[in-house]
């Protein structure tokens, strides 16, 4: 039927690599959350599951109630940036449900939580927009060449959601525009970071 979506493969190590590079990226706000509600471990909860999952653990009830009570935290936030450190974390750990079909909205779940981060980030700074794209900048250097390929099967993400959205589409366009020194960096690249990437052209 015409206008249906095409399916991805997706492989387990795929998923664990996106989840990986979504904590990775998570991690880095908690302290925003954490800073407005110290006493509140939800978020680190479900980068912790995220966690797991990417070294080796196995998607189920963990993942889905971390990430549950990560979304639910963000509506307790008492500040703007908080919650959206919060959805970050929510991000993360829903990281590992990326859908196998080739739909420009699936790219949220692989750069969602870097963009809720990177937003954080701003309204920490009092709304500073260069600070999103810097904030962004780590994590172009912390990718796999495994999570580039992985979005490149994906249209590139659609038109809108705010600046969050704004976000997604510039750390998208960054990645996308990487190349890697071989084909083996793919099948051997085990640190979380590529040294040997370099934007096209």
């Amino acid at each position: 039927m015409t206008g249906e979506a095409s399916e991805i493969v997706l492989s387990k190590k795929d998923l664990r690599e996106v989840t990986a590079f979504a904590a990775a990226c998570a991690e880095g706000a908690l302290g925003i959350f954490e800073a407005d509600q110290p006493d509140d471990s939800r978020p680190r909860d479900a980068v912790g599951a995220a966690w797991e999952f990417a070294r080796g653990g196995e998607r189920g009830k963990s993942l889905r109630d971390t990430a549950s009570a990560a979304l639910k935290a963000a509506k307790d936030a008492g500040t703007p940036a908080a919650r959206e450190a919060a959805w970050a974390a929510m991000s993360a750990a829903g990281a590992a449900y990326l859908h196998p079909l080739a739909k420009a909205t699936q790219v949220k779940h692989i750069l969602g939580a870097a963009a809720y981060a990177a937003r954080a980030a701003e309204l920490v700074a009092g709304d500073d927009r260069s600070v999103g794209p810097a904030h962004l900048r780590p994590a172009v250097r912390r990718v796999t060449p495994v999570v580039v390929d992985v979005l490149r099967r994906f249209p590139a993400p659609p038109a809108g959601g705010g600046r969050v959205g704004e976000l997604i589409r510039m750390l998208d366009a960054d990645l996308r525009s990487l190349t890697f020194a071989s084909a083996e960096d793919a099948a051997d690249d085990r640190g979380g970071r590529s040294s040997s990437c370099r934007r096209r052209g």
